[in-house]
């Protein structure tokens, strides 16, 4: 029996089917290419990191070719960085010049990258950041790039927090109301206190509020759990939990989301990429613990996706050209399916079938306790060649007899159909 989470506002079904989507954090931390929090890490002003904003020219942009890649690689939806903490807008927002239309850019560029990637047919997320690190009225905290500078942090006196707010929520009805149905929105993140600094969590951003907008606006849309105030997806970050992810002792709908390197932003100069094989088993493991994977790429200054980006979202599609119905659909096997070492289990219980992943390919035999009358047929996904099984010496244990050869896949699938 697989585990059923607890209800949510929105419309998960096809979230938990998708299971695989694409984050892209984008902006004009492309241009000094060394981490999209460069601002804050760097401690740069406003009147420095104007450069990059004087500067943004992605003359090769194409979101064409954004959403061919993600399609191949066979992600189902997206989410961008409408946002991120520098402040930096992508669309042609009406409550800032601090936007795309007003660098050598031009344009709007938002509403073309929808368009491109729901024409593939992958549903469409925002990311919208909480913090501002360019807006007048945001207050200093523990992350801000002013945080050590004692006269900029004496003008909060003057500054008008509520104002930020009403900024805040507006840019989200924007977001909401001009680029037809959303079906995420990704919301980044509450800040907490330190010795120095308070924090702002739900009650600065008024949570309660901006989430019945949000839901007015766009009913079903899926809200991620960064207001301090769960709605639909938990978002463990860079890690993949152990097991499924709980509340209060509840399984929950979740999304690991994790980077190609260690920067969400384009890094030039990173030595950390993942593997393709890494990158496969991170979303097997992420699947076979009834969760999704969020895999994100980091956009150049001149709006490409860089060779390493391109090589592993390849190198996952052709994985996934062949292996795909063992993510879609899927979720954690059944507990009284013992899954054996070196290897995921992953489960469509609309199917019936249960899929082996084979991390570390064995010696002519896999044993599965438990299975002998469980399994009706066994083949490898990659080319539907049969697998042979037989009883084991032991009661209950079925041994499938598998080639010497490892399959021609960077994780190999054996397909069970169950009786």
């Amino acid at each position: 029996m697989t585990l059923k989470t607890r209800p949510t506002p929105g419309e998960t079904d096809w979230f938990t089917h998708d299971r695989f989507g694409l984050f892209i954090h984008w902006g004009l931390y492309a241009l000094p290419a060394r981490h999209e929090w460069v601002k804050s890490s760097e401690r740069i002003s406003n009147e420095e990191y104007h450069k990059y904003f004087e500067h943004f020219d992605p003359d090769l942009y194409d979101p064409e070719t954004w959403a061919e890649a993600a399609g191949q690689a066979g992600m189902k939806y997206f989410v961008v960085t409408t946002k991120h903490h520098e402040g930096f807008c992508l669309w042609d927002s009406a409550l800032t010049d601090y936007k795309a239309p007003n660098t050598p850019a031009g344009r709007d560029l938002l509403e073309p990258m929808v368009q491109a990637f729901r024409a593939r047919g992958l549903k469409v997320g925002f990311y919208h950041s909480l913090i501002d690190w360019h807006h007048p009225d945001y207050t200093v905290d523990r992350f801000h790039p002013m945080r050590d500078n004692e006269d900029y942090i004496a003008r909060d006196a003057t500054r008008n927090w509520g104002r930020y707010v009403e900024y805040l929520h507006g840019q989200t009805r924007e977001l909401l109301t001009q680029f037809g149905e959303v079906d995420i929105m990704w919301f980044d993140f509450s800040v907490t206190a330190n010795d120095r600094f308070p924090g702002k969590g739900r009650e600065e951003w008024r949570a309660e509020q901006l989430i019945e907008m949000v839901r007015e606006l766009q009913p079903g849309i899926l809200i991620n759990d960064r207001l301090q105030i769960d709605q639909d997806i938990k978002t463990p970050e860079q890690y993949v939990p152990r097991e499924w992810v709980r509340v209060d002792g509840e399984p929950v709908i979740w999304e690991a989301c994790q980077t190609f390197s260690g920067s969400w932003g384009y890094h030039r100069d990173e030595a950390s990429w993942k593997s393709v094989s890494m990158l496969v088993r991170m979303l097997v493991d992420t699947v076979s613990k009834g969760g999704n994977l969020l895999l994100n790429v980091g956009p150049t200054g001149r709006g490409e996706f860089d060779r390493r980006a391109l090589d592993r979202l390849s190198g996952i599609g052709e994985w996934m050209k062949r292996q795909s119905r063992a993510i879609y659909g899927c979720t954690q096997a059944p507990a009284e399916f013992a899954c054996p070492d070196d290897c995921r289990y992953t489960y469509n219980p609309d199917t019936n079938r249960l899929y082996l992943h084979v991390f570390s390919w064995p010696f002519k035999h896999i044993h599965l306790g438990g299975m002998a009358q469980r399994v009706q047929y066994a083949q490898l996904l990659n080319d539907a060649s049969e697998v042979p099984m037989r009883a084991g010496a032991e009661e209950g244990l079925l041994t499938l007899e598998v080639p010497v050869l490892k399959p021609d896949a960077t994780v190999p699938v054996i397909e069970l159909f169950l009786r």
